[in-house]
């Protein structure tokens, strides 16, 4: 932290306005040694919320310094975790609402560069889409001013990033929990005009849920990633003497050596990932159970069920 860094940032919240030379002096400060801390990033908050008016320049300057922060402040590189993400909820929530757009773009643009981030941040900012839709209020919604009950574009926009993001336990897939959030906005605006982009987010998401495939090992843990660059780091682990021992304890290693780093082998009718690529295509059991409560929930049929039940269909 440095003590130059927070008295700008004190100043500019007692003034409720930031002038150029002010942001260019935190720009300064937060990267003259390369790392925001908690602090700097606390301080910053404290400013977002004390102004008045968030120019464009102050947005991608708070984007860019608290997803600089939360992903890497601390290691491993690009994974938000769940201490992290409670953390920057905690600062965003403090009284009960997401208060600008500029804090909803903040976590959804550390969703898309995380290599992984908890279900909480995903969930978490789900929530306040919905929450929005459903009540007229919001960032999204020209700074909380009511308006009818209905999905804007820059919701849809939200969505789509969120849940086909590279963070979360299914990177650029749907889950379970997105699909029904889905279904439970397409139930409420049915009869509202809802943003053109709207039809094809919802067909879309729920078809991938329901044909998509997730890799089991898409992502690594925090431990583990953290456990593998302590590996690499380690300047004993010498991978030479490692494939010479190996080599030499392999039995008749002149016919296994040359097999696996010799000449190549006959190309499988399928790699691993087309395998469960084509796995996924197939709606289980399970998922069709699924859709039918889902589409049955209301008793009824819509135009937006039929349209997705027809392009399940036609893929099938």
């Amino acid at each position: 932290m440095t003590t130059q860094f927070i008295d700008i940032a004190q100043r500019a919240a007692a003034d409720g306005q930031i002038t150029a030379d002010e942001l260019l002096a935190l720009r300064r400060e937060g990267w003259g040694d390369g790392i925001i801390t908690r602090e700097e990033a606390e301080a910053l908050f404290a400013v977002n919320t004390a102004l008045r008016d968030r120019g464009t320049e102050w947005c991608d300057f708070f984007v860019e310094a608290i997803g600089e922060f939360v992903l890497n402040g601390t290691p491993p590189r690009l994974q938000c975790s769940l201490e992290e993400a409670e953390w920057l909820i905690a600062q965003i929530d403090h009284d009960g609402v997401v208060e600008s757009v500029v804090e909803l773009e903040t976590m959804v643009r550390i969703i898309e560069r995380a290599e992984n981030v908890p279900d909480r941040l995903k969930n978490y900012v789900l929530e306040q889409i919905e929450r929005e839709v459903l009540t007229g209020t919001g960032p999204t919604r020209c700074g909380g001013e009511l308006s009818a009950t209905h999905i804007s574009a820059a919701e849809c926009r939200i969505i789509r990033r969120v849940i086909f993001a590279s963070g979360g336990c299914a990177p650029a897939a749907v889950s379970r929990f997105e699909a029904e959030m889905l279904f439970r906005l397409k139930d409420a605006t049915l009869a509202e005009e809802n943003a053109a982009e709207w039809d094809d987010l919802f067909i879309d998401g729920v078809a991938n849920f329901m044909k998509g495939f997730i890799l089991p090992n898409a992502q690594l843990a925090r431990e583990r990633t953290l456990e593998l660059e302590a590996f690499v780091a380690d300047n004993q682990a010498n991978v030479g003497r490692f494939m010479g021992r190996v080599i030499r304890e392999l039995p008749n290693v002149g016919n296994h050596f040359g097999k696996v780093f010799g000449k190549k082998q006959p190309k499988p009718e399928h790699t691993y990932i087309e395998a469960l690529a084509i796995e996924g295509e197939k709606v289980t059991d399970y998922e069709s159970e699924w859709l039918d409560s889902m589409v049955q929930a209301d008793g009824e049929v819509d135009e937006l069920e039929s349209r997705l039940i027809a392009r399940l269909a036609e893929e099938g």
